[in-house]
């Protein structure tokens, strides 16, 4: 989650076409690891959490929201994705070594 979110730390250079793409490799790769057991039905519930937030910051993006809104949410969800690797830290690794 954190090595997802490091992609997006300037707002003003981010792509709604690539952040799209992220979104949708989080929610398929997360699938699988929840479905081959390699994470926990917790672990997944949670991690969306930081799959619903990227979503939402899109969907602002593309109906033309302020940079300043679109870089509070992506604060607020970076804090979240802080809070979920402590809880689970291997995730990240996980995610991104299905890449």
């Amino acid at each position: 989650m954190k090595t997802i979110l490091e992609k997006f730390g300037d707002i003003n250079l981010l792509n709604v076409n690539i952040l799209n793409l992220e979104v949708n490799f989080l929610k398929n790769s997360l699938e699988i690891l929840r479905v081959t057991s390699r994470i926990s039905n917790d672990a997944f519930l949670d991690a969306g959490i930081i799959q619903g937030g990227l979503s939402l910051i899109s969907n602002l993006l593309e109906q033309g929201v302020s940079v300043d809104e679109a870089n509070l949410q992506l604060s607020r969800l970076i804090i979240k994705s802080n809070v979920l690797m402590e809880t689970y830290p291997e995730l990240d690794s996980m995610l991104e070594s299905m890449r």
